[in-house]
């Protein structure tokens, strides 16, 4: 006789058993928790030091605390991602990544490695140490219901062509915020450019395989949405996926605090901003 799923979960007790063997044969896009358990830890990082590894699919969103001293490594898998992303700072959410000032301040519109993201605070909550795509974007923000709907028949948090705003509206609700509470994003992995007539000008991807780290001056809630960039050219939702590594890194944040004489002022005075603050509440 053939056991069906039915069969199976008609008692408690079964229901109990289906459920625990979901969790042995669990793979795929979902966090490794420990951390620790990763099976492949970047180059020189020992397995202990992990605190968040995670592989996020088009078309969902993820949400974590990450202290001070947190080097975060996003990946773009196979070259379709977009990954959408905000901070928060986690002992004060009322102060949260600004695209204006990350732009204006370090005098740069082009995302890249020594870029700052800089809070509405004059603080800056993370910098980029390194960057393999050079293909990111600080302009257009995310993508919004009215446009996924219009582009793909459907922009609800539930379909297959989510936007990012309804995304993130989820992430922040985890963590006590609101609607009110969600600025304009960043994007890693879907470069814009704008040419010598104004416009902006989709540059896509650069390939896969392709990372970019930041290292948190601050501890953050960081809200990562792998969505389709507002530029996105193809008329199908194709997003691929989106690696998330974190791991433990107080001496690369110490090496960018100490080096702030050899950098543009703006910078060091937003690094002193963080130093100040962080000093204060942790005499």
């Amino acid at each position: 006789m053939t056991v069906t799923h039915d069969d199976q979960t008609a008692s408690t007790a079964g229901a109990r058993a289906h459920a625990r063997a979901q969790a042995a044969a669990a793979d795929g896009p979902m966090p490794v928790v420990p951390a620790s358990a990763w099976p492949h830890p970047p180059e020189g990082v020992d397995a202990g030091r992990m605190t968040w590894a995670e592989t996020v699919p088009g078309g969902r969103y993820t949400v974590k605390v990450l202290g001070r001293g947190t080097r975060l490594r996003l990946t773009d898998v196979d070259g379709t991602a977009c990954a959408h992303t905000l901070l928060w700072r986690a002992d004060a959410p009322w102060e949260r990544l600004s695209v204006a000032d990350t732009v204006k301040v370090p005098w740069q519109a082009y995302l890249g490695a020594g870029h700052p993201l800089l809070s509405d605070q004059g603080r800056v909550l993370a910098t980029i140490v390194e960057d393999t795509s050079g293909r990111h974007d600080a302009l257009c923000g995310t993508t919004t219901l009215v446009t996924n709907t219009e582009r793909y028949g459907d922009g609800t948090p539930q379909s297959s062509s989510p936007a990012g705003r309804e995304l993130f509206v989820l992430a922040a609700a985890k963590h006590g915020m609101g609607p009110a509470d969600v600025p304009p994003s960043l994007s890693f992995f879907h470069g814009v450019r704008v040419d010598d007539a104004g416009a902006l000008v989709d540059e896509g991807s650069a390939g896969p395989g392709r990372h970019v780290d930041l290292v948190l001056h601050l501890p953050c809630v960081v809200a990562i949405v792998d969505t389709a960039h507002p530029l996105d050219p193809s008329p199908t939702f194709d997003v691929g996926p989106v690696e998330v590594l974190a791991w433990s890194a107080h001496d690369d944040l110490a090496g960018l605090v100490a080096g702030t004489g050899d950098t543009d002022p703006e910078y060091a005075r937003a690094v002193a901003n963080s130093e100040d603050v962080h000093s204060a509440a942790h005499p």
